[in-house]
């Protein structure tokens, strides 16, 4: 299972940023199938690509180390693929997700830590 973390420290208003997120997500071509207060999963569409290597993204917005000016995203981009290469179709989605995410004009990125793959 190919598998890619990454946290966000982003400076956004509370009562939008699940809101972003899912827009950010759809922007990469994800639709989201799941979410709670503190929690969102997102799919990607399927279409082009076999079904077993379709990403999912799960975010953790951690609401206990919340500030009005800054929160943490943990990301975790993930599918049943092998990461036999190292430029595998879960990277290529998790670097898109990244960049979205870097990018985003809606927020301030104020910290950004790229985990480590698991297979």
């Amino acid at each position: 299972m190919a598998r890619y973390t990454r946290s966000f420290k982003v400076a956004a208003p509370q009562n939008y940023l699940q809101q972003l997120l899912v827009s950010t997500l759809q922007s990469c071509n994800f639709e989201t199938i799941y979410t709670t207060e503190d929690y969102l999963m997102a799919r990607e569409t399927p279409g082009g690509i076999p079904f077993p290597k379709l990403v999912t993204v799960e975010v953790l917005i951690d609401h206990t180390t919340a500030r009005e000016e800054a929160t943490y995203l943990n990301f975790v981009v993930k599918n049943e693929e092998l990461p036999l290469q190292a430029n595998n179709h879960c990277y290529q989605m998790y670097n898109r997700v990244s960049q979205a995410l870097e990018d985003n004009e809606h927020w301030e990125l104020v910290e950004s830590i790229a985990g480590a793959e698991a297979s």
